[in-house]
């Protein structure tokens, strides 16, 4: 039995050795098997490397890059592969796609050859594109499922695999845990073909383009200045394309963060949410005297725009954003029967803007693979700058189209010399200003007293409502804790589901936005104290 890293002990030490012997002997990769090599003394680093099998779940696999069953690598991969083709049963259909991370081509090469030695049909991307390409590649192709190599916006030294089913979404419970049974214990037991499989050509790109502009109504205001960044991920040149085929002029890109890079030299963190992420663009909005920034994140499945304030340039929050959407569907109408829906954690606002036009209103679980579920849905939004607005032909959240639909209200609005600052202020006096905000406590987890002896009051103000959203009700159980306070501000707390940390999401509403901003800020610093 090994002990934790650092307390030395012969026996654990040969366990461990023996453990990475094993698995360099499985490796197919030189550079991992080099690596694990020199590491063969280190048992701490050995410990963590093999504490586990990278967790596989609903979001499917997303880790450091490295040697061992708990980094991402070609040996993982190819076991999860098998795992995944031996699920989907005989003669499998399966669409590939990848970013520009480091070593994305080869865990896409990977799977591709797993799924053709196991009798099934890989068709390849042609290319490192964003991940809603390959959403809408499994539905148009006809696939049984889907994957896409990506960690999307965490660190460079981070990759993952996510997984799609045969309706373009991505996989719920019970189907990860299936998958992750049949997980193979060894990638030397895993037949690869050499060749055999599909590499798709520029079609698909062509039918995604031709389908996302579909979004923006023929004949509506085109005239806008818009500076792009893809934060060195792979949504540069769709983006371009997908403006200039919709009519708009052509994006003025961030020269320094257009191609793709997986270093990601610019940024301390690929992700446009991160202080400083879209520093540049906004540099080169004020030079360019742009009317809008749209940043992606590096497969360019969430979309960030910043405006001009009173204050100079900020980037909108995605609650705003998400907003904003849901005003221009509802101004521009809906079919009956429509469906709006956001996750728990993101603003109340959409839900009380479609209450006021009829329109049905479903909160999900936190992610897309749930809000794209929604039987109906017409748009589906989160708070971390996702937004689903054409599910029919994407299931997931798409940051190209989202970003055709902002600037098509940017320039609507402006054709009536009016923004969408101008927007969001109407929305305050019509429903209350909701002010949101967000923080994270690396490395924590929820506190048991928490939830075992809930506050009565915070910043002063009276609990009125305390749910553990682990006991389930209104919404499937998952972790995490609910408190809504008298003066109707919401506070959520839950483990990330992607990354080591803790994430609090706070809300508060008042007629006055100044009310709700001081609101706000109190019970931020209160909440604060009480995880600290």
């Amino acid at each position: 039995m090994r002990r934790p890293a650092g307390q030395r002990d012969p026996e654990v030490v040969v366990t461990l050795r023996e453990e990475a012997e094993a698995w360099i002997a499985d490796d197919p990769d030189p550079a991992t098997r080099a690596e694990l090599t020199a590491l063969l003394d280190d048992d701490g680093e050995l410990s963590d490397r093999f504490s586990g099998l990278l967790d596989f779940g609903t979001a499917g696999l997303r880790g450091a890059l490295g040697a061992g069953p708990n980094r991402m690598n070609r040996v993982v991969v190819r076991r999860v592969a098998a795992g995944l083709v031996r699920y989907l049963g005989v003669e499998p259909a399966l669409v590939i796609g990848y970013d520009a991370r480091h070593n994305s081509d080869v865990f896409a090469r990977d799977t591709a050859a797993v799924t053709v030695a196991a009798g099934g049909h890989a068709m390849l991307l042609p290319r490192p594109l964003p991940t809603p390409v390959l959403a809408y590649a499994i539905r148009v192709l006809g696939a049984d499922a889907g994957v896409m190599v990506t960690a999307s916006h965490n660190p460079p030294q981070d990759n993952g695999y996510k997984v799609y089913l045969g309706d373009g979404s991505q996989i719920v419970p019970p189907a990860d845990e299936q998958i992750k049974a049949l997980i193979a214990p060894r990638a030397a037991d895993v037949p690869v073909a050499d060749d055999g499989w599909q590499t798709l050509g520029d079609d698909i790109v062509e039918a995604y383009l031709e389908d996302v502009v579909r979004v923006v109504a023929p004949g509506s205001p085109r005239d806008l200045r818009v500076i792009h960044t893809a934060l060195h991920g792979v949504g540069s040149q769709i983006v371009l394309d997908a403006f200039e085929a919709a009519g708009f002029p052509a994006p003025i890109p961030v020269t320094a963060q257009q191609q793709p890079d997986p270093d990601f030299p610019t940024v301390a963190f690929p992700n446009p949410e991160e202080a400083g992420a879209i520093d540049l663009a906004l540099e080169t909005a004020r030079q360019q005297d742009a009317d809008l920034v749209i940043a992606n994140d590096p497969d360019a499945d969430r979309c960030a725009v910043a405006v001009r304030d009173v204050d100079g340039w900020r980037m909108l929050r995605g609650d705003e954003v998400g907003a904003l959407l849901g005003y221009h569907l509802l101004s521009r109408g809906v079919p009956d029967g429509a469906v709006f829906a956001n996750s728990v954690v993101s603003s109340r606002l959409l839900a009380a803007m479609a209450h006021a036009h009829g329109v049905r209103h479903q909160e999900t679980l936190t992610g897309f693979k749930w809000i794209s579920r929604v039987p109906g849905l017409v748009y589906g939004y989160e708070e971390a700058l996702g937004y689903c607005v054409d599910p029919e032909r994407v299931r997931d959240k798409d940051g190209v189209s989202a970003a055709l639909l902002v600037a098509e209200l940017a320039a609507t609005l402006k054709a009536e010399d009016r923004t969408l600052i101008d927007v969001l202020r109407e929305l305050d006096v019509r429903y209350g200003a909701h002010v949101t905000d967000s923080f994270s406590i690396r490395g924590a987890g929820l506190p048991a007293s928490l939830v075992e002896q809930p506050p009565t009051e915070i910043a002063g103000i009276v609990v009125s409502g305390f749910e553990d959203l682990s006991a389930g009700g209104e919404l499937p159980p998952t972790e995490g804790i609910r408190i809504h306070l008298a003066d109707r501000t919401r506070i959520i707390i839950r483990p990330s589901g992607t990354e080591p940390k803790l994430k609090v999401y706070l809300e508060a509403i008042d007629d006055s936005r100044e009310v709700a901003v001081q609101h706000l800020a109190a019970v931020t610093d209160a909440v604060r104290a009480l995880l600290s």
